[in-house]
């Protein structure tokens, strides 16, 4: 017999899931006021009790195994997050460890970071001002997880490290994503926000900042958007430079969103599909000197307009995502610029507070014995007649308080006075000491007092901190606007292919040179090739079918093929219906000319080709042509030319197209052209030069509808199709 308990879902998600979620939450994925996730501080902490702020490098895996003392995981989860933070791997905008040895990067995906064993690692100076007063109860302690050591719950920043380190986390059912903003303009800009709250943040905190360096485009509506809400996305793009004799693109910084091996596959995908036709190689030449993608390209290509194709096909622009969504108290919140400012601030002064209440509470403790000194000062014979005349050594301590009026710990610092200090100098110096304190504790009193001086003491050290650690912004800021839009068509190779049309439906694009170097077609069994059309790789197709459907399709987006290919599919290519064939095709620039459409029952519909033309990129449009009737003949005219009709094999017009009134719609019914008698049909069109007649102009009709002419015997001679 099974034995089970029947509970709701509910009760065992709260039960079993709740707990794990939020500990992914709190204890893992999401950043705290101070910047760091918990990984981190466990790390840096360690290192800084192991006294890796002053000093030489120790080596990596050193650090990893104490690290375990406070976090419980593998040595490589561990080593991961050593990597991320160290300067050698360029992760961060201001890295929290000097580095030396190979640490991977984080631009590329395949240059991996050496062992361990082989890496050494010290806290960079910045460190300084993460840990500024930590031993002095400016934050939080608690057990590590076996109990047997303490560690911060934060640390006491004295800059916004929020801003200033990246950090991107996925927790459950929520997410975080911060960018990096550049040291010095955080100083300056939470400086400027502590004076006045409703300060435009924006002139001090231009835009986010990447230690891959790159452009940012700067769209004031997204990021007004990120800074107010903390929520939005940015774009950007590499930087590159143009070596004219060499004909060579260097690119040099790239989006931090990506890797060098990323933009690399897709600049090969792109020149093997013959998307892109101007390079001839590209190559990774990244070295110890930094990031370099060089890119051979064609003498007559233009660099400009081939940088826009890569921005726009590869990943060398990217966007950014934010989500500044940040531990507050230990509930996760999405905040704004100014709200993290707001609260950051918050988090600071209290640091302050605790580290002033510490300060005063061990001058108040320092003054105290000074206090006791001070009252032997007035009979010092008579303290050490007092020390001289205790018989028991227990008893020195207890004799003295009860002598002067003082506490045992005021006892015991007067005890431990040698003699050689009960000069006449050094008991001066005691008191000036003490006065020097009382004036300190009114010091420190009136800053735990006043917020506004509090705020001066976190403005001065910002200045500092920008003055020492500010670097200039890597990240290059451009404007959307001061970016040359490039159409669509400019970005298309243009140049001439021939297009084939086959009897079942494979159509082919090959270009003039690989036509001129080939042999004859390639063919299925029984296939014949019914059109063929010169034309520009910029044009746009248009396929009219027997169902009396249109596709359409730009020249570019069908693959060039070599004459010895059958061809592309055209059912699978344009998504078209079951037992539909394609009958004719038109390509066009312009959407000039017209379309005739050439009905047995005599009649002819004259449709302007613009009225195939959509503003909306439509694929297919469905009644391109009346099919009331069979249709005997389409073709595509320019401008006005001579046709000829034929009934049965009995008679011909000659007419010309001018005749024929246009139609606006598609699928009109046509204009009454050659009139046909009952058990009798239109059965040809053919264009005047198709009909070999020695007196063509016998068969013209002044007016239609006409009955048209009877064929000459000699002309039914000539022409194969009427015997």
């Amino acid at each position: 017999m099974n034995n089970y308990i029947e509970q709701p879902i509910t009760k065992t998600l709260e039960l079993n899931y709740m707990p794990y979620a939020m500990s992914v939450i709190i204890s893992r994925a999401i950043p705290e006021i101070d910047g760091f996730k918990p990984s981190h501080r466990k790390l840096l902490y360690t290192m800084y009790k192991m006294g890796l702020l002053k000093g030489d490098r120790t080596k990596s895996t050193n650090v990893v195994g104490q690290t375990m003392k406070l976090n419980p995981h593998g040595d490589m989860a561990i080593y991961e997050t050593l990597v991320r933070l160290t300067r050698g791997n360029d992760a961060l905008l201001v890295p929290f460890i000097d580095s030396k040895g190979n640490f991977g990067k984080q631009f590329s995906r395949d240059m991996a970071f050496a062992a361990s064993r082989y890496t050494e690692v010290k806290l960079d100076s910045i460190c300084e001002e993460i840990f500024k007063n930590i031993d002095k109860d400016t934050v939080d302690f608690i057990d590590n997880y076996d109990g047997k050591m303490k560690e911060p719950v934060l640390f006491p920043t004295t800059f916004p490290n929020i801003l200033v380190t990246n950090n991107q986390g996925i927790a459950v059912s929520m997410a975080s994503s911060i960018c990096s903003f550049n040291l010095k303009e955080v100083c300056e800009a939470t400086i400027k926000f502590i004076k006045n709250e409703k300060v435009d943040i924006k002139k001090y905190l231009k835009a986010p900042d990447f230690s891959s360096g790159g452009e940012l485009i700067y769209n004031e509506k997204e990021i007004n958007n990120i800074y107010e809400t903390g929520r939005g996305s940015f774009k950007l793009r590499g930087k590159y430079r143009f070596d004219k004799k060499n004909s060579l693109i260097e690119i040099y910084e790239i989006p931090y969103t990506t890797t060098v091996e990323a933009i690399i596959d897709k600049i090969i995908s792109l020149v093997k599909t013959n998307k892109i036709k101007e390079i001839n190689d590209v190559r990774n030449e990244t070295d110890k000197n930094g990031l370099k993608i060089a890119i051979d390209i064609k003498r007559s290509a233009n660099p400009e307009l081939l940088m826009h194709k890569l921005y726009s096909m590869t990943p060398l622009n990217d966007s950014f995502s934010c989500n500044f969504n940040i531990l507050i108290d230990g509930v996760p919140k999405t905040m704004g610029i100014k709200e993290i400012l707001a609260n950051w601030l918050k988090f600071r002064m209290k640091c302050i507070k605790r580290q002033t209440a510490y300060d005063l509470e061990k001058k108040k403790a320092k003054h105290h014995l000074l206090s006791g000194l001070a009252k032997i000062l007035l009979d010092i014979d008579k303290a050490i007649s007092i020390i001289r005349d205790t018989e028991e050594d227990s008893m020195v301590i207890p004799n003295l308080m009860k002598g002067f009026s003082i506490d045992e710990g005021q006892a015991e610092y007067i005890a431990e006075i040698r003699l050689r200090n009960l000069n006449k100098e050094y008991l001066l110096n005691r008191i000036k000491e003490r006065e020097e304190l009382e004036k300190d504790m009114q010091s420190l009193k009136e800053i735990y007092e006043s917020e506004e001086l509090i705020k001066d003491i976190i403005c001065t050290e910002l200045k500092e901190i920008g003055k020492k650690h500010g670097k200039p912004r890597k990240t290059e800021i451009i404007y959307h606007e001061e970016i040359k839009e490039i159409e669509e068509h400019e970005l298309i190779e243009d140049y001439t292919a021939r297009f084939f049309l086959t009897k079942e439906n494979y159509f082919k694009k090959v270009t003039l040179v690989s036509l001129r170097s080939s042999g004859e077609h390639k063919l299925k069994d029984e296939d014949t090739i019914i059109q063929e059309i010169e034309a520009s790789n910029k044009s746009e197709i248009i396929f009219f079918s027997d169902k009396a459907n249109v596709y359409k399709i730009k020249a570019y987006d069908v693959p060039e093929v070599k004459v010895s290919n059958i061809g592309h599919y055209l059912p699978n290519m344009l998504d078209m219906e079951e037992d539909e064939n394609i009958l004719y095709f038109v390509i066009t620039n312009d959407y000039n000319g017209y379309m005739l459409f050439t009905f047995e029952n005599g009649k002819i519909a004259k449709i302007p080709l613009n009225a195939y033309q959509t503003k909306v990129n439509r694929k297919k449009l469905i009644n391109a042509y009346s099919n009331k009737h069979k249709l005997i003949d389409i073709r595509y005219i320019l401008e006005d030319i001579d046709i000829v009709l034929f009934r049965d094999k009995d008679k011909a017009l000659l007419v010309n197209t001018s005749q024929i009134e246009e139609k606006a719609t598609k699928s009109s019914l046509g204009v009454n052209v050659l009139t046909i008698k009952k058990n009798s049909s239109l059965t040809y069109c053919l264009a005047k030069e198709q009909f070999l007649s020695e007196d063509i102009e016998h068969y013209r009709g002044k007016n239609i509808p006409s009955t048209g002419h009877f064929i000459l015997d000699k002309d039914k001679n000539k022409n194969e199709f009427l015997k």
